[in-house]
């Protein structure tokens, strides 16, 4: 009888094989414990999908058991976790774009949208950026400007986790209301325009002087241009025909998968990364609410249960928070969390209080709008891989990403109450959240 070993000699495929699926097993069995605990302590799942991957790095994992994570992730294990979790990323960023309203504005609020989004962005960017000039020494990789990292530092603090705003949103009533309505479009904004932040510095990083940056600048405008112009007409029979039937058959299964690989394969090419391809595509996508439902039931339980648990993991890999020990990187952590705080829940908060709203209902706003969950993650990620900022930096996100996540919630709950929140509650029955950051429901599992 043959041993494993015999079997495998020879075959490079088959060996890999049977690498990558004992990590993918390690990897789920982790996300779906650590998410269930979150689930039991009221946090979103997300959250513990995020401190699974960083238990299974080198911090935890890697420090108490070195031998038997060398086994788990071996080096060639790692560039399949980086294609799985680059497709995931891309498909769930499509299904963002694809799930945000974007061509309509809530009545009677566009002129309350402004200034919640302004202050959603521009405080946390301006601190973010502030901490970094100063930090900038401390935290900094030698190649990377001074105004490119403390760039790159309020971009990332910008960030909302749309996601999992939407979420809390829509399984308590909410979607439909002023209050409701107004935060996800100003957060939809906020995502937006700290991804385009995102795309200016990797442009001006990867290319070799101005002249290339704006060309490849160009090219991503063409492409948003040509998706939301060209490609959305032509997708429009794709979404009446699945809002008649209410499913989706092979071809047009194949066209939604095809449409954001695509999108991603050129915005890659471009240089900007495939998950900004894979959020235009979803944009681009028919704005039928039957359609987008459909979308969501077809696609976010293979992207949410296998893809981005890699994905996470994979950050988790990278996250070396031993890099962080000691006074500096400590106190550098502190002012980066209190920046990426203030800007936030304080800009927001204030902003909806002079836009008429009740303190509590300000300071909740506030609160939904701090949190980064996954899309910080993303952001800091392709900011590594591109090489614009340091590990050091990587883990001091990561933490201000799970922070900042974990506190949403309750902060949101102890700004509004339930006996108060009923006063918001929306008036049509709220059709099935089309997003995946899920959170713990009042009666039942997400």
């Amino acid at each position: 009888m043959p041993t494993l070993a015999q079997v495998t000699a020879g075959d490079a495929n088959l060996e890999l094989i049977l690498k990558v699926l004992p990590a993918l097993v390690v990897i789920l069995l982790a996300a779906a414990i650590c998410g269930r605990l979150a689930l039991m302590m009221m946090q979103p799942r997300v959250l513990g999908e995020m401190v699974a991957g960083v238990l299974l790095g080198p911090t935890l994992f890697g420090q108490l058991f070195p031998e038997a994570q060398a086994a788990v992730f071996p080096a060639e294990v790692r560039p399949v976790l980086y294609v799985l979790s680059t497709i995931g990323l891309t498909l769930y960023m499509f299904l963002v774009g694809a799930g945000l309203d974007h061509g309509a504005s809530p009545p009677g609020q566009g002129r309350r949208t402004g200034p919640l989004a302004v202050s959603g962005i521009v405080p946390a960017l301006v601190l973010g950026s502030c901490v970094g000039l100063l930090l900038w020494e401390t935290l900094s990789r030698p190649d990377v400007s001074r105004w490119e990292f403390a760039l790159f530092v309020g971009g990332a603090l910008s960030l909302t986790a749309f996601p999992m705003l939407a979420r809390i949103l829509y399984e308590r009533g909410l979607e439909n209301s002023p209050l409701g309505k107004l935060t996800l479009v100003a957060a939809a904004v906020d995502d937006a325009l700290a991804w385009c932040v995102l795309a200016v510095l990797s442009a001006m990083h990867l290319d070799a002087g101005p002249g290339d940056a704006v060309r490849t600048i160009a090219l991503t405008a063409l492409f948003a241009v040509l998706m939301l112009k060209v490609a959305a007409p032509l997708l429009r029979p794709l979404g009446e025909s699945v809002a008649r039937t209410g499913r989706f058959g092979p071809g047009a299964m194949y066209a939604v998968v095809l449409v954001p690989l695509t999108a991603g394969w050129i915005t890659d090419w471009i240089g900007v990364y495939a998950v900004f391809g894979g959020f235009v595509a979803g944009l681009a996508m028919p704005r039928d609410p039957a359609f987008r439902k459909a979308l969501h039931g077809r696609m976010m339980d293979v992207v949410s249960t296998l893809l981005l648990p890699v994905f996470f993991t994979f950050s988790g890999l990278n996250t070396h928070l031993d890099g962080i020990a000691g006074g500096p990187m400590l106190l550098a952590f502190a002012a980066i969390l209190a920046a990426g705080f203030c800007g936030k829940y304080f800009g927001c908060s204030l902003s909806m209080r002079a836009l008429g709203f009740g303190w509590r209902e300000s300071y909740a706003v506030g609160a939904l709008m701090n949190a980064r969950g996954l899309m910080i993650l993303i952001f800091i990620n392709i900011g590594l891989a591109q090489g614009m900022i340091t590990q050091e930096l990587f883990a001091i996100l990561v933490l201000v990403a799970i922070v900042t996540t974990a506190g949403a919630l309750p902060l949101y709950k102890l700004a509004l109450p339930e006996r108060y929140e009923r006063a918001h509650e929306s008036e049509p029955a709220a059709p099935e959240a089309p997003f995946l950051e899920e959170q713990p429901e009042k009666s039942h599992s997400s």
